[in-house]
């Protein structure tokens, strides 16, 4: 299955994995006392099968083929920053969505890469199934493998559904994790340059 084509950009989905996850869809509904014959529900069990494989299309996808496509030779030597990528993924453990932001430094060591691969990357892993502390080292590590930077930082800020809509139900949770490496793991005024940068307004 790793090497099938389940999505394409142009929302054309492989019918057979359709079928099959429309199946299970359908006896669930049955089983949570719902008629999945009925009008409203006719075209669910599909509707949530195409959306299932579009949240996690980052199975299909190679996070180290997209920073490579765009990695150029550069002398500059400070902190490139992408703050506030918009994040949404699923939680592995029940399958419902957190979301929040984002935020990616690194200090290139002679590469740099296209400012755009970066959010990329980051959808790249968010759209699997995850837990936030796998997602921020994944990002992190995509893009040494990929540039040997000097360091690089990653911070995420996200609301969980499966806090807010059930279990303790804390509707104003915030979960932050990081994963840094090189000057900003163990240099302190790198690390609180980025901090601050990264909650600065302007």
């Amino acid at each position: 299955m790793a090497d099938q084509q389940l999505f394409s950009e142009k929302n054309e989905y492989d019918l057979d994995t359709v079928r099959r996850i429309s199946e299970n869809v359908a006896a669930t509904l049955a089983a949570i006392g719902e008629d999945p014959n009925r009008e409203g529900l006719l075209k669910t069990p599909e509707r949530v099968a195409k959306a299932q494989l579009f949240l996690t299309q980052g199975y299909q996808q190679d996070a180290a083929q997209i920073l490579q496509s765009a990695v150029f030779e550069e002398t500059y030597d400070e902190m490139i920053l992408v703050k506030d990528i918009e994040l949404y993924s699923m939680c592995e453990h029940h399958m419902v969505p957190f979301f929040g932001k984002a935020h990616v430094a690194y200090i290139p060591d002679g590469h740099i890469v296209g400012l755009s691969k970066i959010p990329r990357v980051v959808d790249v892993f968010a759209r699997r199934l995850q837990v936030q502390e796998r997602l921020t080292l994944q990002i992190r590590t995509a893009i040494e493998e990929a540039l040997q930077p000097q360091g690089v930082a990653v911070v995420i800020e996200a609301t969980h559904l499966c806090m807010v809509m059930r279990g303790v139900q804390k509707q104003r949770s915030v979960t932050t994790t990081s994963s840094m490496s090189g000057p900003f793991l163990n240099n302190a005024h790198t690390r609180a340059e980025f901090m601050r940068l990264i909650h600065s307004s302007d």
